[in-house]
Parts: C-alpha cells; sequence; structure tokens
C-alpha cells in the first residue's frame, strides 16, 4: 500500500477544529517561563524544579530542561523523543501499545504497567502526577516545557518517586487574544494539526485551549486481517482552561481539563523465530505482522479535570492548592505469538482513577526560602485479561482454554513534606528537606483456567466456566517510610557553582494482581498451604534507594560555554523484580506472575551537558552557531538476586532498559534570511547495549546504535509564520525497543509456538510543518 495518500488523510479543517475546542489543562507550572532555549547565549533555561523560577544553573539537582520553541523547532511529536538526548533516561512505548509509557532513569523503573506497583519515575501533567502509566506517553503540543529530574524525588513535590520526575507544563493563557494553527504532513501518512486559541474576558477572566488530531498510516500491514495496519496512529485529544485572576492580582484561579482518544489499531511485535507448530517463517518486514486477535478493538480514552489555586498571603508567604480528577481505560489485543492461531492471545483492559489534592505553603525571604507541604492520593487501578492458549488446549481435551486473571488495586496515601534553603551568604547555602509517606494498599486477586475461550467482556458469547481456581484473594498492608533529603551548594561566582547532595528514595510495596496462589517457590509447596503463604506470595515490599550527588554547574567565556556536570552513588535495596512465567493451574498450563523482593544493587554514573556557543553574528546580526551535548554513564549492578531456588544468581542479571553508555550531540545554526531566520539543526543521539529483562536474552537484547535526526525552520521576523522540514532517523536504523520472551532455548514455556516476539522503534520519517500565529 502506499505511505502518502492525500485523499485518505485530508483533515485540515479548521472550523470542525475550532467547534471542538475544549477540555485539557493549559496552565503552566506556577508562573510561565520565558521561552529561552538551549540555542540561545548562555542556554538560560528558567524551570521550576524546587518549585519556584530559577535559572537551569543555578538549581543543586540534576535536571534537563527543554523549552517549547526548542522542542518545536526540532520537530518532537512525544516525550519519548527527548530521551535521546537526555543522559541515563530511557522513555519508550510500553511493548503491545502506542500510549503506555515505560520509564527509566538512572537504572530505576517499571517495565510492566499492570496494578499494584508504583512507578518509579513520576509523571506530572502540569503539577498533577499521573498514578499509573497508560496513557502517558504524552504528545507534545502547547507545551511551555519539559523538565528531566534524576534522582530520587519527594521533598518538593506531591508524590514521591524513587528514580525521578518528568514534569510536563503546558503554556500560560497570554493577556491578548491568539489564534495558532499548526499542521504537519509527511511520509506514512503523517497528518497533524493543533490548534490553539485564546482571549480575555475581562482584566481578571481568560479562557482558551486547544485541539489536536494527530494521525499517520502504519509502518507495516496486518497481513492476517485486511485493513488493519501496524504501528499507526489514529488520536484526537484537547485541552482547555479558564483563569481567574492574576495581572496583579493577589489571587489565580485555574480551572482545566483535557481529553484524549486513542483509537489507533493494536500495535503487534516481530516474531524472531519461525512457528514451533506451523513452521511460518519470519517475516522479512519487522513492522508487518500475521497477529490474529483483534477482539477487544483497541480503544484507549483519557480525561481529567484540574483546580490550580495560588494565594499571595503577604510579600512572604504564598498558599497553593492542586486538587485533581483524572480517569482513564484501555482496551488492548495483545497476540503474544503474533501468529492466527489461537496461542498466547491477550484481550486486557485496564481502569485507573484518581484523586488527589495537594497544598503548599511557600515562604520566600532574603536568605531562606522553602515550602511545607501535604499530599493525599485515593487510587484505583484495576485488570482483566484472558490468556487464550486454544492450540495447548484442544490436544488434551480442554478446547477454549483460557487462563483469566482480574486484579484490582487501591491505594490510599498521604505524606507531609517539607524543604528549606537558608543561604549562609550569598555564595553558601544549605538545603534540608524530607518526607513522611503512609501508603495504604487493599487488593483483590482472582486466577482460573476456564474453557469458553474469549470472555464476555472482550466479545466472547459464552459463559465463563472455572475448571481450576488459582486465587481468589484479598488482602491489605500499609507501608511508611521517611525520607530525607540534603544539599550542600557554594558559587564562588555568579557564573560557577559546586554541590552536594544526599536523598533517600522509596517506593511503596502491594501486590501482583496477576500472581497465582498455587504457584508458590518450591521452599513453599501449594499443598497445605494457608492464606497466610499465599498472602506473602502475593505481596512484595517497599524498595528503598539512598543515593550520593556531587555536581558542578557553570558559564565559562562569557556565556559562550555552560556545563553541568554530576557524579551519582546509589545503594538499591529491595528491588522489585515483576516477571510473569508459564505455570500450572489445576495440572493444566497457564499464566502466572512473579514479583520477588530478591535483589540488592549498586548504581553509580557520570553525567555530562553542555551548551556551546561557537559563532556569534557570523552572517548578519542575530545569527548563531551552537553546539549542545550530553554524555551519560552508568554502572548498575546486583549485588545480590535470590533466584526461585534460592541461589544467588547476582552475576546472571542485568538492569532492564539502563544502557551503559548514552550520548548526544546537536550542531545548530540561526541565520537571518528571507525576512525572518533559519534555524537549522542536526542531531545524532547514542545507546550503548541495552537489555530488555533482568536475564540478558541475545535475540532481543538491542546492540550500541545510534539515530540520526536533522531539522530546518524558518521563521518569521514578527513570529506569526513558520515553515519547517524534519527528519527523524534518517539512516532507517531498526533497532528493538521492547519484547516478550516464553522460551527457555528452543523449547516453549507457554504455548506451542513459542514466543521470542521483538518491537521495534519508528523508521525513518520525513515530515514538513506551517505554523500560523494571529
Amino acid at each position: 500500500m502506499s505511505r502518502i495518500d492525500l485523499s485518505t488523510r485530508t483533515l485540515f479543517s479548521l472550523g470542525a477544529a475550532i467547534a471542538a475546542l475544549s477540555a485539557q489543562p493549559a496552565f503552566a507550572q506556577e508562573t510561565a517561563a520565558p521561552e529561552a532555549t538551549a540555542e540561545d547565549d548562555g542556554g538560560d533555561i528558567v524551570v521550576t524544579a524546587r518549585r519556584r523560577e530559577e535559572s537551569l544553573l543555578d538549581v543543586p539537582i540534576a535536571v534537563t530542561a527543554f523549552s517549547g520553541a526548542q522542542l518545536e523547532r526540532a520537530g518532537a511529536i512525544d516525550i519519548t523523543e527527548i530521551s535521546n538526548v537526555t543522559p541515563n533516561t530511557t522513555l519508550e512505548n510500553s511493548r503491545g501499545t502506542n500510549s503506555t509509557l515505560t520509564a527509566f532513569i538512572r537504572g530505576v523503573g517499571q517495565q510492566d504497567p499492570v496494578p499494584g506497583f508504583e512507578a518509579g519515575i513520576g509523571v506530572y501533567l502540569d503539577d498533577v502526577y499521573l498514578n499509573r502509566p497508560q496513557a502517558a506517553v504524552l504528545d507534545i503540543y502547547d507545551v511551555e516545557r519539559i523538565e528531566v529530574l534524576r534522582g530520587p524525588q519527594g521533598t518538593l513535590y506531591g508524590r514521591n518517586t524513587i528514580g525521578g520526575a518528568v514534569k510536563y507544563v503546558t503554556r500560560a493563557l497570554p493577556d491578548e487574544t491568539q489564534l495558532k494553527i499548526r499542521a504537519t504532513y509527511g511520509t506514512y501518512n503523517q497528518a497533524d494539526l493543533v490548534v490553539t486559541a485564546s482571549t480575555p474576558i475581562s482584566d481578571l477572566i481568560r479562557i482558551g485551549g486547544s485541539v489536536a488530531r494527530l494521525s499517520r498510516g502504519g509502518f507495516g500491514d496486518n497481513l492476517n486481517i485486511p485493513g488493519l495496519e501496524n504501528y499507526n496512529k489514529d488520536v484526537w485529544a484537547g485541552r482547555g482552561t479558564i483563569e481567574f485572576g492574576g495581572n496583579g492580582a493577589p489571587v489565580l484561579i485555574r480551572l482545566s481539563g483535557d481529553y484524549t482518544r486513542d483509537k489507533s489499531d493494536p500495535r503487534n511485535g516481530h516474531r524472531l523465530i519461525p512457528g514451533l507448530v506451523s513452521g511460518a517463517p519470519v517475516l522479512d518486514n519487522v513492522f508487518d505482522t500475521r497477529a490474529g486477535l483483534n477482539k477487544p478493538k483497541q480503544d484507549i480514552e483519557a480525561y481529567g479535570l484540574a483546580m490550580n489555586i495560588t494565594a499571595e498571603l503577604s510579600d512572604a508567604i504564598t498558599l497553593r492548592s492542586i486538587s485533581a480528577w483524572r480517569k482513564d481505560r484501555s482496551f488492548t489485543p495483545i497476540d503474544f505469538d503474533a501468529l492466527p492461531s489461537v496461542d498466547v492471545d491477550v484481550p486486557a483492559v485496564y481502569r485507573n482513577e484518581q484523586i488527589s489534592q495537594e497544598f503548599q505553603v511557600l515562604y520566600e525571604s532574603e536568605r531562606l526560602h522553602g515550602l511545607v507541604g501535604f499530599y493525599y492520593l485515593d487510587a484505583r487501578a484495576s485488570t482483566s485479561f484472558d490468556v487464550l492458549l486454544g492450540l495447548t488446549g484442544a490436544p488434551i481435551g480442554f478446547p477454549g482454554l483460557n487462563g483469566y486473571t482480574a486484579g484490582d488495586v487501591r491505594t490510599d496515601t498521604w505524606s507531609v513534606f517539607g524543604d528549606f534553603t537558608f543561604d549562609f551568604t550569598d555564595q553558601l547555602s544549605l538545603s534540608v528537606g524530607g518526607r513522611f509517606t503512609n501508603d495504604k494498599r487493599n487488593a483483590f486477586v482472582y486466577k482460573a483456567n476456564r474453557i469458553t475461550g474469549l470472555s464476555p467482556e472482550f466479545g466472547g458469547t459464552l459463559a465463563p466456566i472455572a475448571i481450576a481456581v488459582a486465587t481468589n484473594f484479598r488482602g491489605e498492608r500499609t507501608f511508611k517510610e521517611f525520607t530525607p533529603r540534603a544539599s550542600l551548594s557554594f558559587k564562588p561566582d555568579d557564573d560557577n557553582m559546586v554541590y552536594a547532595s544526599y536523598s533517600k528514595g522509596f517506593k511503596g510495596g502491594g501486590f501482583d494482581p496477576r500472581g497465582s496462589g498455587t504457584s508458590a517457590p518450591a521452599s513453599n509447596p501449594a499443598a497445605g498451604q494457608t492464606y497466610q503463604d499465599i498472602y506473602n506470595f502475593l505481596s512484595f515490599d517497599p524498595e528503598k534507594v539512598d543515593t550520593y550527588e556531587v555536581g558542578y554547574k557553570g558559564s565559562l567565556f562569557d556565556r559562550r560555554l555552560t556545563l553541568s556536570l554530576a557524579g551519582f552513588y546509589s545503594n538499591y535495596k529491595d528491588v522489585q523484580i515483576p516477571g510473569s512465567v508459564g505455570c500450572l493451574v489445576g495440572g493444566l498450563p497457564g499464566f502466572c506472575g512473579i514479583t520477588t523482593n530478591a535483589a540488592k544493587a549498586t548504581i553509580k554514573g557520570l553525567e555530562l551537558e553542555a551548551n556551546a556557543v561557537l559563532a556569534r553574528d557570523f552572517a548578519g546580526a542575530g545569527s548563531r552557531f551552537s553546539f549542545n551535548g550530553a554524555l551519560g554513564y552508568i554502572d548498575a549492578q546486583y549485588k545480590r538476586f535470590i533466584g526461585p531456588t534460592g541461589a544467588d544468581v547476582a552475576k546472571q542479571r542485568t538492569f532492564q532498559n539502563t544502557p551503559k553508555w548514552t550520548a548526544s550531540g546537536t550542531l545548530a545554526a540561526g541565520i537571518p534570511a528571507m525576512g525572518g531566520m533559519v534555524n537549522a539543526s542536526t542531531t545524532l543521539s547514542y545507546r550503548s547495549l541495552t537489555h530488555q529483562f533482568e536475564v540478558p536474552i541475545p535475540a532481543l537484547d538491542q546492540p550500541g546504535y545510534a539515530l540520526w535526526d536533522a531539522s530546518l525552520v524558518w521563521t518569521s521576523d514578527d513570529d506569526r509564520y513558520s515553515i519547517g522540514v524534519h527528519g527523524k532517523n534518517l539512516t532507517d536504523k531498526r533497532y528493538i525497543t521492547s519484547g516478550y520472551n516464553y522460551m527457555n532455548g528452543n523449547v516453549s514455556t507457554l504455548g506451542k509456538e513459542g514466543v521470542l516476539t521483538a518491537f521495534y522503534g519508528n523508521p525513518r520519517q520525513v515530515f514538513a510543518t506551517l505554523g500560523l500565529k494571529f
């Protein structure tokens, strides 16, 4: 099929887009920061990493920031792209999905997006913590900036996160009427349209929002189901905000809402081995599939409301309140074996809902700055899924064999936190903070083998008949922890700073919603198990990390060179290792989750970020030539890893999604031309060997690779018009980002055809953009 077909992708209907204008938050975190970019002299981006506006170079935290203008000039599509140029960071689509996020920073993260596990990396949308990774692959549009904070966070933010945080900050509403249109068209029928409009109603009331239509044809096709593409995109999204106050008033109230609907076709992986039963050969195109599962129809819906209140009680004290409600639902058919046969086919649904409330009291004086806060989260995360094993069940007299699982985990958590910085002098500052967290988990887990095939909630027509129940369990646990933080910074002059810090991270325990009460380790056999045995097997303990960091930030040579250097060491304890295996349920093959706290590890590394202005005004006033580079090194090693047999297998285990080396370099030039500015940039990024699981799997582990991107953008002098051409992965590199494995050598451990399936990063894409502002 043709990858470029205008007649099937004509969606630039401005009237319809404006009519749909409503709902998703469009307020910036605190006060909007200026749109400085790393290409500006000195690279002086203003961030709010410490809940107040500061220059990036003055913050004693390892943080990378991208302005909206910078992301727009680079043609960034969604937040996964920023990990290419951020040291020791992995952000990617979870396997088998377009919109669920897998995030790792400095070796800490969460591979599997099932409920019951707290995220290792916190994602914040305009100060609102997203409790689950579903619908967290945020598309980049109408964004003020994105900040990536590395290391434990918790004394400054609503939710404690053990590995780091990603802050997505949308633009604040302007004081004048604006209409902005951004249209994109490119290879694979990529056709995007973003319309943003806002207007003041009075001096103290403003209203605005954005609507986005984001679409793309598939990188491949489903060769088994005509009309289905693979790796396509079909998204509608919107944001809307009403602001009351501001403009000198002591109170600012922002009411906002958002909505996203993703109806892309199922995303299926590429088989790396021939079918063990059918003999189906490996396909030539890694983006094509023969998957036979298309029930339920893939459909992801996410939406939320938020209210942000800022009240200046005095010159020194500010009160903030952040209230939010969010909900999402994801129906997804996952065909593990990627073949027409009913063999490890997994129709699934994820449902998440959360209510959160945060209060902050901020204090500012000449020498003392800081805050105290309270955070509350009430969240429900549930999943249910079939594991259809038709090929397995039929020969043994159990046609329609289905390993059904349902899990529901509820989180009720509150915390108090505070962080203060005291400036002893203009040069020496001490920051001290702490957090007390109380996490309560309630879980229900049900697992049974059935013989009725597809369950009714996924389109099946027969009532379920359970032939063996492995788990019918309810449990409750509470976790409490105090996590401190301290840093000491010294500025010998206005352009240089050194710092040292310590922080403790904590991620609560819980219950594995896929766990089986009949699949305990060999040391605790199923026969004669008590309730406490099952409780102990399904539950897991919190993990903790102590991180020590030293760093330098500076601006040299009349701000022609800016540097950020950090070295860190982390002691990581009780690491939560989730996994899944083929197992026996009632004597029949089934699917079971297994989670342990069997690991202890050390993580140490270095991070360097640099921005150099190589030339100014070389081709007329305002011209510039610059280099922006990032380098990350990480050495993550398990010191103890107790396997199912009780043996220490640390030497045979690796860290997931944690390449030893990450590096990138961007050359950029801006030249006045044609009544505007032409910005040209080219980026080369590199990631070394990346393991997909804690056990090395040569077929799935991705060797080191490089990606090459480039952009050319012209912007008029009055900033009303822009035209750009962007290229991503210009060498068309094929690289694995995730996968499934249920093979032991040449023997299948789940199903008959064998599951060794890979998912790939995007191929070469070239697209043009047109921007208009009125």
